[in-house]
């Protein structure tokens, strides 16, 4: 029964698998996430009275709270 499919199908067939396996590593490229897209570098760290005055002009704190925490800093 194989002798009919002779050289030309089992090279087509390798051919498939090799398509198969190239698809399936594409795939779970696609839906496994990679560490360098999750390792972002980290901008220039913020001086913490920054981060205090941005916190204060949000509104996240009052005065009161602003000046113990600036004070605390310094």
């Amino acid at each position: 029964m194989w002798h009919y499919m002779g050289y030309g199908g089992m090279g087509f067939g390798l051919l498939i698998l090799i398509i198969i396996i190239f698809v399936v590593i594409w795939i779970a490229n696609r839906l496994i996430p990679s560490n360098q897209s999750q390792k972002q570098s980290p901008g220039p760290l913020e001086h913490p009275l920054d981060i205090l005055k941005r916190r204060y002009a949000r509104g996240d704190i009052n005065k009161e709270q602003y000046d113990q925490m600036k004070k605390d800093l310094e």
